[in-house]
């Protein structure tokens, strides 16, 4: 069990009271650790200067599958972000190393308009919001996290908390216990990756940074992995650069994950967050920059985690901003093992980049997806470099789709037993971007079809939708009952 001893413990709490309190007792910012900041932006919140991270970010659409060997840095490019804490608005000023030709902060439904005065960029930021200022384009973007003012700080001391200070810590793999939280502090940045299973009643809580970059693809499990948990709290820390997936809960029950901001999402297989066959879990308030998938809700059936196949359901994914550099942002499968599916809603969502799908259902095994709701989904605009896999080049149909809902097997799972999707809705989506999206969808049988798709107030460039001639979309026959209005 990896804890700081008791003189280090005091020592990080009056270092962190000392210098990331700022003047104003709203606001609460990092203190400078041993990193070198970024190069290209400066940052004054309140007046007060603030430390510029750096993180590596996928710069092309350009994947493919595991080829042993780690996607060349070629192919990637350094990105930059901040975070703070706040409890009302603040004053941002945000200088550029670069010349300024256009701004523009996303999500654009926040309405942030910014004042431009040479490489100085100025805005008010309302509170706690996590938003992207791209400068000149998306290759020069700078990600703020603004997180609210934490009230419910573990004791240091106990010896059920794994308690990380501001400054830097290589703890490996860290394992909780039944009972146990992993606090990672304002200003600490932990070199390692968190695991748990079988535990009940696990927090893994802070604001601080953990960071999986020393971590090859095959020396641990996933950055924050838990399998067979009950009573999960997974809140505020920022995750940069996993070397697989980011946060997968297995066979999970009972989970909260909220406030969590993931970054340098690069490699092959970056996802967000991954659910397989939990439920009754929430997502909320997550800003979640992926290279792969954002959040996926998976079925698995696997012997070495004694994994049963057991059902998804009861499981809400809201306000959360996504930004997708090549998969979906919004996904149910391509592996769904489990018997059903149900009971998800997505809500309130804005994805300011995407690829190839917004939002995506693949069933790719046996089970019956039904009663899926996306609601208050807002769509920005689509990357179009060229997308690539290996050495296929996809057309421009292939990518930049709405939504996209199919039943056929997958390369992933050995199931042999198809499914079936039916019942989903999708209401007050809004798109905002070029081309014209296309949505897609292909049943695989009269027996595995996809039947009652409704889609109600859909809104693509300020136009409303009226019906299915002008929702440019492609099915086959074994897909029935789409309903708009």
């Amino acid at each position: 069990m990896i804890k700081i001893t008791p003189l280090l413990s005091i020592i990080s709490v009056i270092i962190l009271l000392c210098s990331c309190q700022t003047e104003s007792s709203h606001l609460i910012i990092p203190v400078q650790v041993g990193e070198e900041p970024s190069d290209d932006f400066s940052l004054m919140v309140n007046k007060r200067e603030t430390f510029v991270y750096r993180a590596r970010v996928s710069a092309y659409p350009i994947n493919q599958v595991w080829p042993g060997y780690q996607r060349p840095e070629e192919q990637t490019e350094l990105a930059s972000f901040a975070y703070f804490d706040c409890d009302g608005p603040v004053e941002v000023e945000l200088i550029s190393a670069k010349q300024v030709y256009e701004v523009t902060i996303r999500p654009l439904s926040y309405g942030i308009v910014p004042v431009i005065d040479g490489n100085t960029i100025r805005f008010d930021l309302p509170g706690p919001k996590k938003i992207v200022v791209e400068v000149n384009d998306r290759h020069h973007a700078f990600h703020l996290f603004a997180s609210h003012i934490e009230s419910d700080k573990p004791d240091p001391m106990d010896p059920k908390v794994h308690y990380f200070g501001p400054g830097i810590h290589e703890p490996g793999t860290i394992t909780l216990e039944s009972d146990e939280t992993v606090y990672i502090d304002t200003g600490a940045i932990v070199f390692g990756n968190i695991e748990a299973s079988d535990a009940k009643h696990i927090k893994i809580a802070g604001h601080g940074i953990l960071d999986a970059s020393k971590i090859g693809r095959f020396d641990a499990r996933q950055m924050v992995s838990l399998d067979r948990c009950e009573d999960v709290t997974v809140e505020g820390i920022i995750c940069r650069d996993p070397h697989v997936w980011t946060v997968i809960a297995r066979n999970c029950r009972n989970v909260r994950i909220s406030d969590l901001k993931l970054i340098g999402l690069w490699r092959y297989n970056a996802d967000g967050i991954d659910l397989v066959n939990s439920q009754d879990v929430l997502i909320e308030d997550c800003f979640i920059r992926a290279f792969d998938d954002n959040i996926a809700l998976k079925g698995m059936k696997r012997r070495d985690l004694f994994m049963d196949g057991s059902s998804l359901r009861n499981i809400e994914v809201r306000n959360c901003v996504l930004w997708n550099d090549w998969g979906r942002a919004l996904e149910i499968g391509a592996e769904t093992v489990a018997d059903s599916i149900y009971n998800i809603r997505f809500l309130n969502c804005d994805i300011i980049h995407f690829v190839h799908i917004a939002m995506d259902i693949q069933n790719g095994d046996r089970a019956l997806i039904t009663n899926v709701l996306f609601e208050n989904i807002r769509v920005e605009e689509p990357i179009k470099d060229r997308a690539q896999i290996a050495e296929y080049v996809y057309p421009l149909d292939e990518i930049g789709k709405l939504v996209d809902l199919n039943i056929r097997a997958n390369n992933y799972s050995k199931d042999t037993i198809r499914g079936k999707i039916e019942n989903i809705t999708f209401r007050n989506i809004t798109y905002t971007g070029t081309p014209f999206p296309h949505t897609t969808m292909e049943g695989l049988s009269a027996m595995h079809s996809i039947r009652n798709i409704y889609f109600e107030n859909i809104v693509i460039n300020e136009k409303r939708i009226e019906g299915l001639e002008d929702l440019n979309l492609q099915t086959n026959e074994y897909v029935s009952s789409i309903n708009v209005k």
